[in-house]
């Protein structure tokens, strides 16, 4: 079995997009109907869509397993744009990574609120 797609809420879907693209260095992907996607490796797919009638979305917490070079760029793109960042999810330690599992882990919020995470080694 493999995972295919998540639709994800977002305020203004382009943007959340966007943000994703940017801040990981993926490639444009096609989009379609209410649907503004991210391509992830294996096929896998972030549809980023704004939910009518929802005013207020419901955080939603979302991991992404990287390399180290990635995370690399990565952390370095989410100090250039100063977003808030920490190294737990109790948001008690900010501005921080941590070294959990082996490897090294980041939380932030995307434009929508989510709880993002990237960690460089795997939970199990």
């Amino acid at each position: 079995m493999t995972f295919n797609h998540t639709i994800v809420a977002a305020k203004d879907r382009h943007a959340s997009a966007r943000f994703f693209r940017e801040l990981f260095g993926l490639p444009e992907a096609p989009s379609w109907g209410p649907f503004t996607n991210v391509l992830l490796d294996e096929g896998v797919l972030l549809q980023f869509a704004e939910l009518p009638g929802v005013e207020e979305i419901l955080m939603q917490h979302y991991a992404f397993l990287v390399d180290d070079d990635l995370f690399d760029r990565a952390y370095v793109r989410l100090q250039d744009q100063a977003i808030e960042h920490w190294a737990d999810p109790q948001m008690t330690r900010p501005g921080e990574t941590n070294t959990e599992h082996g490897g090294r882990g980041v939380y932030f919020k995307d434009p929508a609120g989510h709880a993002i995470e990237m960690i460089t080694r795997s939970h199990l």
